[in-house]
């Protein structure tokens, strides 16, 4: 007997002859399955094979190999956790952002006002000096206040004080608007009084709901002597309701009542 045999050598070739008999009685025992394939991969294949295309060929033939495709296939249809978070952060920022803004042009419109506060009034309009009976005829109605110049001058001077003059420029503007003739002149004016007191960028912003500022806007198209009627009595309004209450009880008024007095007692 050979040497070799004697002690357990056998050939290469009969060995893998036998792992592969073994392999194929293993594969063809269950019902259904194919066996391996051990040929060449097409070129096109490989592609799919290696990026988790192929997982139903692989999981027949590879008991791993079809849970790493599922795997791979539930990760990627997975949704990203971080899209969420991030339009979160995104919508937070922005209102963060909004806020900002609003409370800079807050500060802005105060430190306008602080820094003319002492200084006098500019563009007063021009009038007599007031009588006791005049500035007492003020507290009886603000109409009578209104259609005073001196009471319009004294008023105005009040709403310094409290940071809105802007009101009642913006209603002197609106009854300059209304005594001009000329269709240049009404478009000029009528583009200056929007972007100075209906502007959201403007620190002269005057407070109106979004019913007056949708009319105004539309009417902006072809401006007329009347393009901030509804926004000037919304703006009355607000003074009547709101500052004139204040001013009647406020030292500018009483000074001016105790001052004419006196004058009125010495003479």
């Amino acid at each position: 007997m050979c040497l070799r045999k004697r002690n357990g050598y056998r050939p290469p070739d009969l060995i893998n002859a036998k792992i592969v008999s073994s392999q194929r009685r293993g594969y063809s025992s269950h019902r259904g399955v194919q066996e391996k394939y051990t040929g060449p991969i097409p070129a096109e294949r490989e592609g799919e094979l290696a990026m988790g295309g192929g997982r139903s060929e692989t999981s027949a033939l590879s008991g791993t190999g079809g849970g790493q495709g599922m795997t791979t296939t539930q990760n990627s249809q997975r949704p990203n956790a971080c899209c969420f978070c991030w339009c979160c952060c995104c919508s937070c920022s922005c209102l963060t952002v909004r806020n900002e803004e609003e409370r800079r042009r807050r500060r802005r419109r105060k430190r306008i006002s602080q820094d003319t506060k002492m200084e006098t009034i500019p563009i007063c309009e021009a009038c007599t000096k007031p009588s006791v009976d005049e500035i007492r005829l003020w507290a009886q109605s603000f109409d009578k206040l209104m259609r005073n110049p001196a009471g319009r001058n004294v008023f105005r001077e009040f709403l310094r004080t409290e940071y809105s003059e802007e009101n009642m420029l913006f209603w002197l503007a609106c009854e300059d608007l209304k005594q001009e003739n000329n269709k240049n002149a009404i478009e000029e004016k009528a583009r200056s009084i929007y972007e100075e007191y209906i502007s959201i960028l403007s620190p002269k912003e005057v407070s109106l709901d979004a019913r007056v500022r949708e009319v105004i806007n539309r009417k902006m198209q072809d401006p007329t002597p009347h393009t901030f009627e509804d926004a000037q009595l919304q703006i009355y309004t607000l003074m009547h309701r709101d500052s004139y209450p204040r001013f009647l009880s406020s030292n500018i008024y009483k000074s001016l009542i105790h001052g004419g007095s006196r004058t009125s007692s010495e003479s």
